[in-house]
């Protein structure tokens, strides 16, 4: 049966990636004498992906490459001021309260009743660290994981780590590339979650034909569908 459930956190247990919309709104508004909103979302995406290997996944990270994208497209002659507001933007959504999910607080804690529960994290540890302890849900995980990237290899030393088999580890997130298909890759199961906002670089196929691949609506699902599985092993 299964014995360890593990949880993404932004957009699986709480609202994330609609802060990076809103910033991203008003970065095309800034960046408007310089170049439509279809080409900067492109060279954005781009210095993004350039960058993850330099910043990791995260605000500061969102947020040196916007100012690195502002003075490419505008050849340097973008405003201090315009410069100085995509700081802030980024400062507010560092500062942004945390909004949990519909269902993650009540699922988290009847899951925790009879399940090892990890949280496994990509992003700036510091903020991350904050975000869950601001989320009230912390001691509700017997462990966290913050990663700067997910793979195969780096869920397979977690799993060791904790000493759990991937057998019997199943992992509940929004995004299929970064939560669901490296552990299937591993043998454990996957719980995906779709948000309706996903960032690009996070796209991925569903693995509809795999055994242990699942779809939920809503992490008020989860329970259920974990004892579905569980009377089924």
């Amino acid at each position: 049966m299964l014995t360890t459930i593990c949880f993404d956190a932004d957009d699986t247990l709480w609202h994330n990636e609609r802060f990076f919309r809103d910033a991203q709104a008003r970065f095309f508004e800034l960046l408007s004498d310089f170049i439509d909103a279809e080409g900067l979302n492109q060279r954005l995406l781009n210095v993004e992906r350039a960058n993850i290997a330099r910043y990791g996944f995260g605000i500061k990270g969102f947020m040196l490459s916007m100012v690195e994208t502002a003075l490419e497209v505008s050849n340097r002659q973008v405003s201090g001021e315009v410069l100085a507001e995509i700081i802030e933007m980024g400062q507010e959504m560092l500062n942004h309260p945390i909004e949990l999910l519909p269902g993650a607080e009540k699922t988290v804690q009847h899951l925790a009743q009879d399940f090892h529960l990890l949280v496994i994290t990509k992003g700036d540890l510091l903020h991350q660290e904050q975000k869950l302890a601001q989320s009230g849900l912390r001691d509700l995980f017997d462990g966290v994981e913050i990663v700067s990237d997910k793979s195969p290899k780096v869920y397979g030393n977690i799993f060791a780590d904790h000493d759990v088999d991937s057998d019997f580890a199943m992992m509940v997130g929004n995004s299929l590339k970064s939560d669901i298909n490296p552990v299937l890759d591993v043998g454990g199961w996957g719980a995906y979650v779709p948000h309706g906002l996903s960032w690009e670089l996070e796209h991925d196929q569903p693995r509809h034909n795999h055994d242990r691949f699942f779809e939920i609506a809503s992490l008020e699902e989860l329970p259920d569908l974990v004892g579905q599985i569980c009377t089924n092993m």
